[in-house]
């Protein structure tokens, strides 16, 4: 089924943007710049609207949903928004008892940890994402030609902490279970590929006209553990958005060692983390895919000399790729002004 006539890459809005351009192998005048986690507690307008509102809650208010995402682009000029939500979101839709504890992030009421907890999960209802398409639809409807990405967690991470309850340093425990009991490892990623999939399938349907998959803990694993017994599911992920002619990004930290695997999913871009430079990073992936990163989010608080220089040299090494995205290796840490910020863009967009 193709994007509807009304989609802001069917009708002329954000077919011709800098970013969709630069995702598509183009390289336009002026170099594309968003920030993951741009909208969130580096903002002061952020922390107003999110005074007494549960972080998952906001996430499901699509009226409030939408006023965050907007506020980033309003406040930096970025060229582009990224919808404001949480990877857990859709587990939690689909009846899994998690909450946003601050200081340490999503927790898991009853962690997944047999093959019987895997049995009793639940595909996620259509309709129970009817939240999420009204924010998307409401955003869209302010944001013009700015464009829109969805975004999802990729399965791993998901099943990392589904299984972990929690955020944790090495998914010790997700690690084992892959081999203790690949069976029931291999059900529960398919279960949270389908969730995350229809996760990004709305948001797609809704307007959103590039999609972003975020390993965040890819890092944990090796090159075979990942090949093996993490890309199907990861593919079956971006596989929900099959007939839809978006751009399609896949983001892991600390993903240096399995960069060339996870674009092999069917990923058009990728975002590359700070820990290896973006020339190399093309040179792995064979010199024609578009690019997107990678400034370490650490020297957005050192002096701006420094920050400049890096900056410079994270878009000269951009120029290996057919394209590139200036993006954050990471996200936006909380403590980060919000004027270096805008500054970065200042930056990005006078070459």
């Amino acid at each position: 089924m193709p994007l509807s006539s009304d989609h802001p890459l069917s009708d002329g809005r954000t077919g011709t943007s800098a970013l969709i351009r630069a995702y598509r192998g183009d390289r336009p005048e002026t170099t594309p710049v968003w920030f993951m986690r741009q909208a969130g507690r580096s903002l002061p307008e952020y922390r107003e609207i999110r005074a007494g509102n549960a972080m998952l809650d906001a996430c499901l208010t699509p009226e409030l949903a939408s006023v965050i995402t907007l506020q980033p682009v309003r406040r930096h000029q970025v060229d582009a928004a990224i919808f404001f939500s949480d990877i857990v979101i859709p587990v939690k839709l689909a009846g899994i008892d998690v909450e946003i504890v601050a200081g340490r992030g999503p927790v898991i009421a009853n962690p997944i940890r047999s093959a019987s907890d895997v049995a009793a999960l639940r595909p996620i209802d259509p309709a129970a994402l009817d939240p999420i398409r009204r924010a998307v639809a409401l955003t869209v409807a302010q944001l013009g030609d700015t464009p829109l990405i969805g975004f999802a967690g990729a399965p791993f991470t998901l099943a990392s902490y589904l299984v972990e309850g929690g955020p944790s340093k090495d998914q010790q425990r997700a690690r084992t279970m892959m081999y203790s009991d690949p069976h029931s490892w291999a059900t529960l990623l398919n279960w949270c590929a389908d969730v995350s999939g229809e996760f990004l399938k709305a948001q797609v349907e809704a307007g959103a006209s590039a999609a972003q998959l975020f390993d965040s803990w890819v890092g944990s694993l090796s090159e075979q553990q990942y090949v093996r017994r993490v890309a199907p599911h990861s593919q079956r992920a971006l596989s929900h958005l099959r007939g839809f002619d978006v751009p399609k990004v896949h983001f892991g930290v600390g993903s240096g060692e399995v960069l060339k695997a996870m674009h092999a999913i069917g990923a058009d871009v990728m975002g590359v983390d700070w820990r290896i430079p973006l020339d190399e990073a093309s040179r792995r992936l064979g010199g024609d895919v578009p690019l997107q990163g990678n400034i370490d989010p650490a020297l957005l608080g050192a002096p701006w000399h420094v920050l400049e220089a890096h900056v410079r040299d994270v878009m000269d090494r951009g120029r290996a790729a057919p394209s590139h995205v200036v993006n954050l290796g990471h996200g936006v840490p909380p403590d980060t002004d919000p004027d270096v910020l805008t500054r970065v863009v200042e930056l990005v967009h006078g070459g």
